[in-house]
């Protein structure tokens, strides 16, 4: 039988933007591929059967990388830490390619750990199988959770021994695909602007435009040489980008989870959470909490997420302003406070089994009480919406507030007072939540916080005990087990 993975329809999206985006490079030519995860619902998201997908069907096309031409390097720079660095692009992976899915959006595929490239800065393009790990887990989990982000279609361990930093043994090696909806970045502009190509950036603003901004092209349409219709478009792409951005602040807020390295060649020009490197969800919350052992400064720390997306969004105007005027520029970002608050109610309330509440202020009350209680008693972020969710389910809501258990056990009693406040907070947004949806009986308090919660939160004491066994005795039943809880309630 035919493999059909080799079979999808690539469209040359990218490809036909011409070389001066990107390099063609081969892949690197692996000891052995063993599959060891495959995301079956990515399948049926772009069209594929996946009962006819075999785990050797994913080996040849994402584990070799058989019948599959040109395989291409992307380049772009970035500010990383503040400072700009002209030396970047795919070091380690490549876009695999590109095709629509079942609603017709155009999506990435792209390797990470396939080997080589002009851009490696000698490194030797490889990826750990434990990084590989954490990243399924980290985008299955934010996927789940609400957030905007790329989703891991496979996991291939290669037969390689890398050698890390300063371990004192060598660890496995491994290959992964992603499903995102660009590789392009903030930084694939900036290069534009440190090479002082104005045309390359308006190439390459009109195609990410055009696909990834339908709405944006129809409303505001701009012929070849109008350059004012031109300015309008772009100026509504910017404003649609800031509001993207904005909402997946927010998203990051709420789940728990600190990115670790925002740079801005970490950013996605279509405004989705992608490249997980040293992430970490929260355990309990913290404002300073730092993801990256490195980032000495705390500049990313998990409560400077919001600030440090907005700094990379204003520095996106460096290079646009080789087409725009500065001042519209502005005017757009100031959205960008708004529409995160917004958005991170909406988020949270939802955590909670809520919607927003037509009374602004009472939502206002409830976030200030929930996050005066997580910040003052020691449990879990996450564990605090996940025991929320567990007692809701156990006993339904209760007829009054006082009817509402602490939400976790064998751990310290929260304060009194504290503990009250929030209670009562909750537990009357739930009468009006339920009353709003009595015609939405699906959208039950209930029922969404089974939907957007974990019953565990992926901390990183959880990810060593599913590596463990993995690591030590090729033990996978913990990680898949995980994996299926993590994924039978996503969309």
């Amino acid at each position: 039988m035919s493999n059909p993975l080799l079979t999808l329809p690539f469209e040359p999206s990218i490809e036909g933007l011409g070389g001066a985006y990107w390099d063609a490079v081969e892949a690197a030519v692996f000891p052995r591929t063993q599959l060891r995860f495959r995301n079956d619902a990515l399948l049926r998201q772009l069209g594929v059967e996946a009962e006819g997908v075999s785990d050797q069907d994913f080996e040849t096309a994402y584990g070799r990388f058989e019948e599959r031409v040109p395989l291409l390097a992307l380049r772009y720079h970035g500010y990383q830490f503040g400072t700009y660095n002209s030396q970047l692009g795919d070091g380690r992976g490549f876009l695999y390619g590109q095709l629509r899915d079942r609603t017709g959006q155009l999506q990435d595929l792209g390797s990470k750990g396939s080997g080589t490239t002009p851009w490696s800065r000698g490194g030797d393009g490889r990826l750990t199988l434990k990084g590989g790990v954490r990243e399924v887990i980290a985008s299955e989990s934010l996927h789940r959770l609400g957030v905007t982000t790329s989703r891991t279609l496979s996991l291939i361990e290669t037969g390689e021994e890398l050698w890390r930093g300063d371990e004192p043994s060598p660890t496995r090696s491994a290959v992964m695909v992603r499903m995102a909806r660009t590789h392009l970045r903030f930084g694939s502009c900036e290069r534009l602007l440190y090479l002082r190509d104005p045309q390359g950036l308006e190439r390459l603003l009109r195609h990410v435009v055009a696909v990834y901004y339908p709405e944006v092209a129809a409303a505001h349409p701009a012929p070849d040489g109008d350059r004012l219709a031109l300015e309008h478009q772009l100026l509504a792409f910017y404003g649609e980008l800031v509001e993207r951005v904005a909402r997946l602040a927010a998203e990051w807020m709420a789940a728990g989870f600190v990115h670790g390295v925002l740079n801005t060649d970490n950013m996605s020009l279509a405004g989705e959470s992608f490249d997980y490197g040293p992430f970490a969800f929260l355990d309990r919350w913290d404002p300073s909490f730092t993801a990256a052992y490195f980032d000495q400064t705390g500049l990313y720390s998990y409560g400077r997420q919001p600030a440090i997306c907005r700094k990379n969004l204003q520095l996106l105007q460096n290079p646009l302003a080789m087409l725009l005027p500065r001042p519209p520029m502005e005017q757009l970002l100031e959205r960008y406070a708004s529409s995160y608050q917004n958005h991170y109610r909406f988020c949270l309330l939802r955590r909670m089994g809520l919607t927003p509440n037509p009374d602004a202020e009472s939502d206002e009350c409830l976030l200030n009480a929930t996050l005066n209680l997580i910040a003052n008693w020691p449990v879990g972020y996450g564990d605090f919406f996940a025991g929320l969710a567990s007692v809701i389910q156990s006993n339904g809501l209760p007829h009054e507030p006082e009817g509402l258990p602490v939400v976790l056990k064998d751990v310290p009693e929260p304060a009194r007072e504290m503990w009250q406040n929030w209670r009562n907070a909750w537990w009357w947004q739930t009468q009006a939540s339920e009353a709003r949806g009595a015609s939405m009986p699906e959208a039950s308090v209930s029922e969404r916080l089974r939907r957007w919660n974990l019953s565990q939160t992926p901390t990183r004491p959880v990810i060593e005990s599913l590596w463990d066994p993995i690591d030590q005795e090729d033990d996978w039943q913990a990680f898949d087990f995980c994996l299926r809880s993590i994924m039978e309630n996503s969309d």
